[in-house]
């Protein structure tokens, strides 16, 4: 019987990726400007405020590493701390 789901993309291109996984159809302010360095290899740091975009500068190229079979992405993030600091 044949399967009525399409295949998922494999698609590493950076806008691909954010229409097809995240439903969004096209990057904010400077993300794809980060996104497309981070990509490259290069490094970024970004400062955007809270809703301002900050984790799919670094989801994105993480999907695109993977797909293309160049292994995983580790994030390090202090939100705990982060949030504690917030609040206390």
């Amino acid at each position: 019987m044949p399967s009525s789901r399409a295949a998922p993309s494999t698609s590493t291109h950076p806008l691909a990726i954010l229409q097809q996984v995240f439903g969004y159809s096209a990057f904010r302010g400077q993300q794809a400007a980060v996104i497309e360095r981070a990509c490259a290899g290069g490094d970024a740091l970004v400062l955007m405020p809270t809703g301002g975009g900050k984790s799919l500068c670094y989801q994105v190229p993480a999907i695109a590493r993977h797909r293309a079979g160049q292994g995983v992405t580790l994030v390090v993030s202090p939100l705990i701390a982060l949030m504690q600091d917030q609040v206390g």
